[in-house]
């Protein structure tokens, strides 16, 4: 099953990514976005890595996810593919990977995203941008899956 897990910070979208991945059978592929760009960063991603285990094959690969993904596969997460090509200077292939997942979308696939258009409109252009992306491509995938599930508070909650 296509499944979108969407949520706010530290909510328990990568661990109900795990538990719902952990049902698929082996092998399991996990295609990280992170990247480890101060010390805070590397030891989330170390942790993450420990909660896996030896359950799942680590791709990291911070902005061709639509190359990386495969069956029976957790893509975690869009928010830092896309805050990469931003940072790169690649805002503009957006559309053009997002195209390109779909169309190869895994039938076994646990994708986990970030809300970020409930709060206050960011004041700064950049910010705008960005928050705008993100929700085009959620609602894009969330039309693509077969299932989306929002984390509230670590409860899932089934919104498709």
């Amino acid at each position: 099953m296509r499944t979108l897990i969407i949520g706010g910070v530290k909510s328990g979208k990568s661990r109900r990514a795990l538990e719902l991945a952990r049902e698929f059978p082996a092998p399991r592929t996990f295609v990280a976005t992170a990247r480890a760009f101060d010390a805070e960063m590397a030891e989330k991603i170390a942790r993450h890595r420990a909660e896996r285990g030896d359950a799942f094959e680590t791709i990291e690969e911070p902005c061709s996810i639509d190359r990386a993904v495969r069956e029976r596969c957790v893509l975690d997460c869009v928010p830092l593919w896309l805050n990469n090509l931003f940072f790169e200077g690649r805002e503009s292939e957006t559309e053009g990977i997002l195209d390109s997942l779909i169309a190869r979308l895994p039938v076994s696939i646990v994708i986990v995203t970030n809300e970020v258009g409930i709060g206050i409109i960011p004041a700064d252009p950049m910010t705008r941008r960005y928050g705008e992306a993100l929700g085009r491509a959620n609602a894009r995938l969330a039309a693509a899956v077969d299932r989306v599930e929002l984390m509230v508070a670590g409860i899932p909650l089934r919104v498709k």
